[in-house]
């Protein structure tokens, strides 16, 4: 079962940042406070990050639960979450730095820490008491580095039965991340990591930097306190959604049963996903085939490879074998 511990959604993109709006204008393109940003891929033309694609994207990458948190520069999107919400999809308020409103009907609370125009968390208290009080967990994007994981330490001992998310993988290529990853070692507090594919993004899949960040924290504080996150759909501008977790199922340098932790039983058992089904994916019936003229020493061969096979071939040269796919 594999579990999304960090995606968004959005009716109507309507945020801030640093005090200026973030709004769409089509081709999945946003004005980002007066800088144009790839926001979303190029073929949701309408802005429109709906719950119906999400999960035919889940469907098809094989997907079974998501966890949809909120940011600043989306807009509060409590009132459409609440039409999202299912046994599939568990949804966060966000918190916007003023009292909570009826928080029933929500499973979690989100906190942009490191966009609070106040970053001190210790006068902030609200929402965590607020999660505590009502059985719900604390999803949370804390700023770069150690800049809060004190304060944070501190409400931790205040809430300790109160379950914690820390988001970004403690922004993992940043200075000092490794102090929000430390946070976990906690009983309640656990790392997520939406958006580390972006964040190596300059390498591209199949992001082994990323896999040796995750082994790295997992030294620290060990695989079940890990959890798979997407950062749904903005990750999505420069790879499909099941590569967003695929490099971690493709990789040799962690374990299957740390795979299995980390890629969603941590996540079942944190946010309280019961009875969600696995997609079963509808395999192509019929494979495309590449056609290949080869020059060897002394043979000239002509070689036929499926489509699907050589694209995953690329991505993995070091298991090419021509031999598997020569025809006389």
């Amino acid at each position: 079962m594999i579990i999304d511990a960090h995606a968004h959604l959005w009716k109507k993109q309507n945020g801030i940042v640093n005090g200026k709006p973030v709004y769409d204008i089509g081709g999945g393109k946003s004005d980002f406070g007066g800088e144009i940003r790839q926001m979303m891929p190029a073929y949701m033309t309408d802005g429109e990050n709906s719950v119906e694609r999400f999960l035919a994207n889940m469907d098809y990458a094989g997907v079974s639960g998501a966890v949809i948190t909120q940011e600043y520069i989306d807009g509060n999107q409590d009132d459409y979450l609440l039409t999202c919400k299912s046994d599939r999809i568990k949804i966060c308020a966000l918190y916007e730095e003023k009292p909570l409103s009826d928080i029933s009907s929500f499973d979690g609370i989100k906190i942009c820490a490191g966009r609070l125009t106040d970053k001190n968390l210790l006068n902030h208290l609200e929402p965590f008491k607020v999660a505590n009080d009502n059985g719900r967990f604390i999803s949370i994007d804390l700023a770069d580095g150690d800049e809060q994981t004190e304060m944070m330490q501190k409400i931790i001992d205040m809430f300790p039965n109160l379950k914690i998310a820390i988001g970004h993988f403690g922004m993992v290529t940043r200075e000092n991340w490794l102090e929000q990853i430390k946070l976990a070692k906690n009983k309640n507090v656990f790392v997520e990591s939406g958006g580390i594919t972006w964040l190596f993004n300059s390498e591209f899949y199949p992001f082994p930097s990323a896999v040796k960040a995750i082994n790295r924290a997992a030294d620290l504080v060990g695989f079940d306190k890990l959890m798979w996150g997407s950062d749904y759909p903005r990750t999505m501008t420069a790879i499909t959604y099941k590569m967003s977790y695929d490099f971690v199922v493709k990789s040799t340098e962690i374990g299957e049963e740390d795979k299995k932790l980390f890629l969603g039983e941590n996540a079942r058992k944190f946010y309280g996903f019961n009875d969600i089904p696995v997609p079963q994916k509808a395999e192509p019936k019929a494979p495309l085939f590449c056609f290949f003229h080869l020059d060897f020493p002394g043979r000239k061969q002509n070689v036929i490879i499926p489509l699907l096979s050589y694209l995953r071939e690329l991505l993995h040269p070091e298991h090419l074998r021509l031999q598997d796919y020569i025809w006389e």
